[in-house]
């Protein structure tokens, strides 16, 4: 069984910063320095398992473009097993349960090869590609209305 919920415990984030060592600095290569920032106290956290094992993470924080979805990052061994997707769900619902009023952007950077997940959620990619912590990204909004709550 797959759950994901909002992180309220410093062991449950310690969890997720190991889920994101593991993808991130491990598997990605990415520098520990750009893969910890001074967000991670302003940023709403999530934790997914599968059959109660610890399997992914994801954050959402605002800024001053808009509420910003970062720091996907789920387990080699669970992927594509529709953990990315529950995380994506769980984090939408979640910021639209906070949002009293509309939001005016919804946005994150995108690995290139996690695009398509977030294409189904209905976000479109803008501009051009970049890199980020030495990886290729696009930019990808949430158009208005293109998300429904399920």
């Amino acid at each position: 069984m797959l759950t994901v919920l909002q992180i309220s415990s410093p062991a449950d984030l310690e969890t997720a910063f190991a889920i994101r060592r593991a993808v991130f600095v491990e598997e990605q290569r990415v520098d520990e320095r750009e893969e910890y920032d001074e967000y991670e106290t302003v940023s709403h956290h999530f934790l997914s398992w599968s059959d109660a094992v610890p399997c992914g993470t994801a954050r959402w924080r605002r800024t001053s473009n808009g509420v910003k979805m970062e720091r996907f990052a789920v387990l080699k061994d669970y992927r594509g097993q529709g953990v990315g997707k529950a995380l994506v769900r769980a984090v939408l619902d979640n910021i639209f349960r906070q949002q009293p009023e509309p939001i005016e952007s919804i946005y994150l950077h995108a690995q290139l090869s996690a695009i398509p997940l977030y294409t189904s959620f209905g976000f479109v990619t803008v501009g051009s590609q970049f890199e980020e912590a030495g990886i290729q990204h696009c930019k990808m909004v949430l158009p208005g209305s293109a998300y429904q709550t399920q």
